[in-house]
């Protein structure tokens, strides 16, 4: 899950349909919904350039951007290697940090790191 304050938005990433559901956190009521690739594990809202990141089991990494408070649409699916779901946010470097289980040729696991760029506002 992640928290929108501003907006009183929670985010929250759900497996058996995968998606991220939008509710409004003062009225309790479910505002919308975006499909999101399979086996989510951790969803972050980046504020300054209001999106929504989600870490996806499936390969990828979902990224939704808010329109406004009521609307939603993804902006991209970032390929990354199937089961690596794990991953944190910084949002003051505006980095997500993720971990990328042994593939491939590598010899471990391993971290990979992504720059937010763009959508300042």
């Amino acid at each position: 899950m992640a928290l929108d304050e501003a907006e009183h938005r929670l985010f929250i990433g759900c497996r058996r349909k995968p998606m991220i559901v939008v509710m409004d956190t003062e009225s309790g009521k479910e505002v919308t919904s975006v499909p999101i690739p399979e086996d989510t594990d951790d969803v972050f809202f980046d504020a300054k350039r209001k999106r929504i990141y989600a870490s996806c089991g499936a390969g990828f990494i979902a990224v939704i951007r808010q329109i406004d408070a009521d609307h939603y649409e993804t902006e991209a699916k970032i390929p990354t290697v199937k089961l690596a779901r794990t991953s944190l946010f910084d949002p003051k470097s505006g980095r997500l940090y993720q971990v990328v289980p042994r593939h491939g040729d590598s010899a471990g696991p391993e971290i990979w790191v992504y720059q937010a760029q763009g959508g300042e506002s």
